[in-house]
């Protein structure tokens, strides 16, 4: 079965360069538009194209796999549009085709991000930052030569806007292609993607050129550049990529570039009206106005991420800091005046063993309550893990002392614990804090020296 199926796929990937092959001959025998060749044939190799980057196997990201697919599925459809309505009527509303050309760049620059960097895990913002590169650079381009462009074309300037801002696209996604490969192993892979990226591009340049003088002609057999170009771009996708990622800052800075383009752009217009074309100030509004969401997202996830920092140094079951947070304290303290304690319960486990875990869970809280109490501001109290606790204690040692006896004296009251009274012991480890590396080790000694006579407090010395 998975032989049978490897050979389909093979097939399809072999049928999409022979169908090619089959229009230039085509093209090159009959050089006048045939509904044959230049609406079935040639769109039929873009739909082929989608298909195998949809087959793509499973050691790609898929969210890079789906992205690529959608983005030729989408420019094969605009593609078909238009070649039918030079065709046929009664025609299809013609406006579909801009949609799905525009639709392509955002989705093949998220895509080509993806399966470049060997990103696994997906943030909501990554779609955010190329909606963001992708307006922010059509309104530099758009505002630069707009103007320019409408003396060439033919129509509105939206509909100049389209015409020009499809090449933009191409530029932005060739830019980020050389970026990533730049900063990365060059892989066969990227060299592939490299390669589609660049003979798309060029041959929507020469479109637009051919276009602006009034040279182009429709279904000319340079319009298979198109086809080569996603061609390559789906077959990259067969290919193991290289190992390395890509910095976040790249990203990030052509984010940022984006939004200072389009507020340059804005603030222009708004002190010199009507220089900046209006098509060219609808992106630069949706840029700064997602830019505002971005930032919204930003401040969010660095929120979270506290949050999360905070969690990962607390104990879940008496809410003091864990062992972690307790190191990294020790660590704190570095040479400085200080006591560290280390304090283990005594005949806590015959509670457990005769009330149960639940009961010996309340007793634990209720006992990290009473040390939360007794410790002077600035000391940190932790739960090491199971009846074991740790006190870290700035200051001199008879201040230390202090703090020690008076955890101890907490602990000896009794408890009311599943409606019975108990009754614990502490063994303390104490240390005077000289800055030395194996200070919990020296606590620790402490501590069962205290365990082995039986309860109270010992004082680590040399």
């Amino acid at each position: 079965m998975v032989i049978g199926t490897a050979r389909t796929y093979r097939n399809l990937r072999l049928s999409v360069v022979g169908l090619l092959a089959l229009h230039l001959i085509l093209k090159v025998i009959i050089s006048e538009p045939t509904a044959l060749g230049d609406l079935f044939i040639f769109n039929s190799i873009a739909f082929l194209a989608a298909a195998i980057a949809f087959f793509a196997p499973p050691f790609n990201d898929q969210l890079a796999r789906l992205a690529l697919f959608g983005a030729i599925f989408l420019w094969a459809i605009g593609s078909a549009t238009t070649t039918w309505n030079s065709f046929y009527s009664p025609t299809i509303w013609p406006n579909i085709s801009d949609i799905c050309y525009v639709l392509f760049y955002p989705l093949m620059l998220f895509g080509l991000i993806r399966a470049l960097t060997a990103r696994r895990k997906f943030r909501p913002a990554e779609i955010l930052d190329v909606v963001i590169i992708t307006f922010g650079f059509s309104t530099l381009i758009a505002a630069l030569f707009l103007k320019s462009a409408m003396n060439h074309f033919v129509g509105s300037s939206t509909t100049v806007f389209f015409s020009i801002v499809y090449p933009v696209g191409d530029v932005v996604l060739l830019s980020i292609a050389l970026i990533i490969i730049l900063v990365q192993h060059r892989a066969f892979r990227s060299v592939l993607f490299l390669i589609g990226i660049a003979i798309f591009t060029v041959t929507d340049l020469y479109f637009v050129f051919k276009s602006a003088t009034s040279g182009y002609n429709f279904a000319s057999i340079t319009d298979d550049g198109w086809l080569v170009g996603l061609i390559f771009i789906a077959e990259a996708l067969w290919h193991h990529g290289g190992d390395s990622r890509i910095s976040e800052k790249i990203i990030s800075a052509s984010t940022t570039a984006a939004m200072i383009f389009s507020g340059a752009i804005l603030t222009i217009s708004a002190l010199k009206e009507g220089y900046i074309p209006s098509a060219a100030l609808v992106p630069a509004i949706a840029t700064v106005a997602l830019a505002v969401v971005r930032m919204a997202l930003a401040l969010h996830d660095a929120r979270t991420a506290s949050t999360n920092l905070e969690l990962s140094r607390i104990d879940e079951l008496t809410g003091l800091a864990n062992r972690r947070r307790f190191i990294a304290e020790i660590d704190l303290l570095a040479a400085g005046n200080g006591t560290i304690l280390l304090l283990d319960l005594d005949g806590f486990k015959v509670v457990n063993d005769t009330l149960g875990h639940g009961a010996g869970d309340e007793l634990l809280r209720q006992i990290s309550i009473r040390f939360s109490r007794v410790v002077p501001h600035g000391s940190l109290v932790a739960r090491l893990g199971g009846d074991e606790f740790g006190v870290v204690i700035p200051g001199g040692p008879r201040h230390g002392l202090e703090v020690a006896l008076a955890l101890a004296s907490t602990v000896s009251y009794p408890y009311i614990v599943a409606g019975h009274e108990v009754s614990v012991g502490v063994s303390i480890g104490r240390v005077i804090n000289d800055g030395s590396a194996d200070t919990l080790h020296r606590a620790d000694s402490a501590m069962y020296e205290a365990k082995r006579a039986g309860g109270g407090m010992v004082l680590w010395t040399p």
